[in-house]
Formats: structure tokens, sequence, C-alpha cells
């Protein structure tokens, strides 16, 4: 097993918030064998796809690991009044070590530097006075009683992740899985930020985003967050499709890694270049901003 399987199988999946030793134990029996389970039938899936073609018929790769596509750096005028900063899921579970999914999902986060770079976009759109908005995942007792579940989703009821005791309650929110890491917590309770009604698969479509967007004029959206293939790219597509002007900010975000699976990240980054306005690094934002004021 290579070195993320086993931090995943070992200690990253079930995280430390006060969860009960045999419930710790239970889950991470679970997320074992429902991983295992889809990865076998990933891989049957692939091994089928690939034989049924020769290496004549087998087309070309047209996008490099490494291809990028960008505006120039201070080309954009991203304080314009009609520019917001969207950051989707900065919660604990992703990105705290003590997180759920942080076996998963960690080796992405270090590796972007995510952690310090969505730090960095808050404090400098708030510096100057681009709108923020904050997307979160909440489940809900009532959320657990749903009859079918798409395979992440399914996962993530099963380790309790961004679960909340009530929707009208906070108790036992602070510091929990759901809660905003503890450093992004100036900049989203400053009263200012326009922290959305959670959306409870991926995209925005469950939640008031649009709304909130639309009815302060926003058509351009900086978007970063977590986690990269689920969440930020459901927001891209979604914000895409509803018309929006959208800049993906590859290294604010991050995605799974797991033996079976794959890597969530890099299969975002695909996406991201073909679908949304402009692919840039958290750097190339931030003089961007810079060079608008």
């Amino acid at each position: 097993m290579s070195r993320v399987g086993t931090q995943c199988a070992s200690v990253g999946l079930h995280g430390n918030y006060a969860k009960p030793k045999h419930s710790n134990d239970m889950k991470l029996h679970s997320i074992s064998a429902l991983l295992l389970t889809v990865g076998t039938l990933s891989h049957a899936a692939v091994t089928i796809s690939h034989s049924a073609l020769t290496e004549t018929e087998k087309a070309p790769s047209i996008v490099s690991a490494s291809a990028t596509i960008h505006a120039p750096t201070g080309s954009l005028d991203l304080n314009d009044g009609r520019t917001a900063l969207v950051i989707t899921d900065p919660q604990n579970d992703f990105l705290s070590e003590d997180g759920v999914a942080w076996g998963v999902v960690g080796e992405s986060v270090k590796r972007n530097h995510t952690v310090e770079h969505i730090d960095q976009l808050f404090a400098t759109s708030k510096q100057a006075g681009i709108p923020v908005f904050v997307s979160p995942h909440y489940y809900y007792p009532t959320d657990h009683g749903w009859h079918f579940e798409g395979t992440l989703e399914k996962l993530m009821h099963s380790i309790g992740m961004f679960d909340r005791q009530d929707a009208l309650s906070l108790d036992g929110f602070e510091g929990s899985g759901a809660d905003w890491l503890a450093q992004y917590k100036k900049y989203i309770n400053d009263g200012a930020t326009v922290v959305t009604s959670p959306h409870k698969v991926y995209g925005p479509e469950t939640n008031d985003l649009v709304l909130q967007l639309r009815k302060r004029g926003i058509d351009r959206i900086i978007l970063g967050g977590m986690s990269s293939n689920l969440c930020t790219e459901s927001h891209m597509r979604e914000l895409m499709e509803q018309g929006f002007e959208v800049i993906v900010v590859a290294d604010a975000t991050a995605g799974a890694i797991t033996p079976d699976l794959g890597d969530g990240y890099e299969a975002s980054m695909v996406n991201f270049r073909f679908i949304a306005n402009a692919v840039m690094t958290t750097q190339e934002v931030l003089a961007s901003i810079q060079a608008s004021k």
C-alpha cells in the first residue's frame, strides 16, 4: 500500500473531534470497505475501456500536466465593483490536520500550500474592498435519512463529515469539523463576509450563492476552496452555466488522493483548464488585485 493509502487506513479519515473510539473503528472499517469496492469497480471499468482500443486507436493526450491557461499578471481589473471572491468549504474537516478527510487531502493541501493561499486571498480581498462569499458544507441529523447517496456522499455521511447538531443551533459547532479553520475566522466572522446557506452535495444549485451574487451586481468570480474536483469544480461549472466569468485559483484548492480512486486535484485541473475563463495562481491573482487599486 502507498504512503497515502497507509495514512488513510491508519489515522487520516477519522480525525480527533471527540468521536467515540468504537465509532471511529466502525467508520474506518466501513470507509476501507467502501473505497476498496469503488476502486475495484473503477479499475474494472478502466481495464475494459482500454482493452476496447488498439494502440493505434488510442487518442494522444491534448492537455499536458503542466499546461496552464491564465491572463497575464496585472491585466485584469479585479477591483471593479463586479468581482467577488468565493471560497468553498474552508472548514476543519478539509483543512485541519485533525479533520476527518486529512488522510486523503493532506498531501495535496500541503503540496499546494492551500491553507496559506486561501488566507492570502481572504486578506488581500478584504484590504482591496472586494466582496467575499463563503459557500459552506453542512449536514444536519435529518440529512442522514437520505435513501440513496453517491460514492463520496456515502463516505462523508459515514465519517460524520461537516456534521452539525441542528440547523438552528451552534451547539457543538465551535472547533468541530464543520467549523471554519481558526485562522480564517477573522475574515469570515467580520460581519461583512456573506456566508451562504449550505450546499448539500457539491454545487451551489442547492444554496443561495447565485442569488446573493446577483443581488450585489457580481458577475466575475475569483474561485478557491475545497475540494478541487468536488465542491470547487461543481461551483465552477454551475457559475459558468449561470453566466458568470470564473477565475479558478489553481493553488488555492486541493483534492483527495487515494490508491484506488486516483488524484482528485489533477482530475480537476484538466476540467478547470477546459472550462473556466482563466486558471491563475494565487500570486497572479494578488498581483492583479494590487494593480487594480
